[in-house]
């Protein structure tokens, strides 16, 4: 095996060690976004005084980007790894990336106007 062709072996290596951190890393989000789900849909109604829906609507719109976080991991990772045997290219989803914005957008904003609200 020559040099060239060892090098073409590592880089390959290293990207599917980078493939598995990234699909880990969606992983990571998903369960985070799970954690705050219940926390926020379970356990700060019971420490506040007003109204419980407002904290339940946030928490499961965490657990759906946790949901949907974890899926879309999977799919990407399935893609990637795919395209990478193939030796193709696999440009990243601005779709995507516009939607999981978006709800970051939202959630924050949400979050936010909760917190101000209910002082």
């Amino acid at each position: 095996m020559g040099t060239h062709e060892h090098g073409v072996v590592d880089a390959t290596r290293r990207t599917r060690l980078a493939l598995e951190r990234t699909y880990l890393a969606w992983w990571r989000t998903g369960l985070t976004c799970f954690a705050v789900s219940f926390a926020a849909g379970r356990l700060v109604p019971d420490l506040s005084r007003g109204a419980n829906w407002p904290y339940e609507v946030i928490g499961i719109a965490f657990a759906v980007v946790g949901v949907a976080s974890t899926a879309y991991g999977y799919v990407r990772n399935r893609e990637v790894g795919r395209a990478l045997s193939a030796g193709e290219d696999v440009p990243s989803s601005d779709q995507a990336a516009l939607v999981f914005a978006a709800f970051g957008v939202i959630l924050g904003i949400f979050t936010a106007v909760l917190l101000v609200a209910t002082r």
